[in-house]
């Protein structure tokens, strides 16, 4: 992605305020992408600081290390929207925001006299991310969801595992990372709809409903188009691709792992004099990739057995001479040796007051005229409370009212 104006230096996002009261991963993780790209996030949780990732694993001790890197940068606030004097808070404090962020089931701020129309009338500008399990409408509308969740009912953990054995969830919750991106790209395009729609009365708000298990449903495009015109049900094949050959994972003789795409008619050539058997390429049952499916357990089972018979060094290098696209599949510490990695700084070092330092993701993407800054870890409960709330003239005195009503 480029930028034209090489004047940006605080991000493309910068001056964008982003209240993010959202709890454990997918909805917080949208906000956080927004503010590497320059928002100001401000992270809003209950008096007690009883968010469920501030204990989900990994867990140093008293240290959350999910919740320094996935609520990075972020500046963060104790409120209690429930109770009457939280919720005027809460109200008073909105027009400071463009975005809200939230990831409650359906209906539970409408409870809380937090309504839609309610927050539009004190910001009409305001732009509202609901990220749930199913969306605002539909009989699953009030359902609890979670990753895993969404990852079995969209059909992506079916796709999982060995054909014949049970499907398989990976060891992370992926479901909530995609759903945080397409949170973020809603925030992104709500806000450039809003600038484009401006007149003379202002900025119009909107509400965003998103499904996460709709979003992960959309990334598997032709799974419907397949099942409706040729009446193919796609399911698991291990990590052996059935739409090209070969792709796989092979092992090495030392007990490595590479993964290797020979897809294209071109790159299979290469693939064949890696393997010394350029006659491969021609042959009738492999010379085209419609043929290589069709003989998907065979052309398999070769490439299989040559990684087998070879060391990772002695394969890799055949592999790189004929430029076939590979790669050893790689663990967290082959990542952050990674020379690649090292040269574009892939891992970077977030400040933090406990821990001095906190390894964590660059930001992506990388855009012309602007160098971003690197965040501090996530903030701890309430830690910005005097600064967010003197946006609205409060006083310390007001705040410790606040605070020993267990409102703050």
């Amino acid at each position: 992605m480029t930028c034209t104006k090489e004047s940006v230096s605080s991000g493309p996002l910068q001056g964008i305020r982003i209240l993010d009261m959202a709890t454990v991963v997918a909805a917080p993780f949208a906000a956080t992408l927004c503010g590497d790209m320059g928002a100001e996030v401000v992270k809003l949780e209950l008096p007690e600081g009883n968010d469920t990732l501030r204990s989900l694993a990994p867990v140093m001790g008293k240290h959350s290390l999910f919740w320094k890197v996935t609520n990075r940068g972020k500046k963060g606030i104790t409120l209690d929207v429930r109770k009457p004097e939280g919720r005027a808070l809460f109200l008073k404090l909105l027009p400071q925001f463009d975005v809200l962020v939230e990831n409650f089931r359906t209906g539970t701020l409408d409870r809380w006299g937090l309504d839609i129309e309610t927050l539009h009338r004190h910001n009409p500008g305001l732009i509202v991310l609901r990220l749930t399990g199913f969306g605002q409408t539909g009989p699953y509308a009030a359902r609890p969801g979670f990753a895993r969740i969404f990852e079995a009912m969209s059909g992506f953990a079916n796709l999982t595992g060995e054909n014949g054995r049970a499907p398989q969830h990976m060891n992370y919750p992926l479901g909530d990372a995609i759903a945080g991106l397409f949170g973020a790209f809603a925030i992104s395009t709500a806000l450039a709809g809003r600038k484009l729609n401006e007149d003379g009365s202002g900025p119009k708000g909107c509400e965003v409903d998103l499904s996460a298990t709709e979003a992960l449903f959309r990334m598997l495009d032709p799974l419907a188009a397949e099942l409706q015109h040729m009446g193919l049900a796609r399911t698991r094949a291990g990590s052996r691709a059935t739409y090209t050959a070969p792709s796989n994972v092979y092992p090495t003789f030392d007990g490595q792992w590479v993964t290797l795409v020979g897809s294209s008619d071109v790159t299979f050539g290469r693939l064949c004099t890696a393997m010394g058997r350029p006659e491969l390429a021609v042959d009738k049952r492999f010379s085209a990739n419609a043929h290589r499916i069709d003989n998907l357990v065979l052309i398999n089972d070769i490439v299989f057995q040559w990684c087998k018979s070879l060391p990772l060094a002695k394969l890799t290098a055949l592999l790189e001479k004929n430029m076939v696209p590979y790669s050893k599949v790689y663990t967290i510490e082959d990542i952050v040796l990674d020379e690649q990695v090292k040269a574009r700084r892939g891992v970077i070092q977030l400040p933090d007051t406990e821990l001095g330092e906190v390894a964590a993701p660059c930001v992506v993407p990388r855009m012309s005229g602007f160098t971003a800054a690197v965040p501090r870890t996530g903030p701890a409960t309430g830690e910005h409370n005097s600064e967010i709330y003197g946006w609205i003239g409060m006083s310390e005195v007001e705040l410790e009212d606040y605070r020993a009503k267990a409102v703050l």
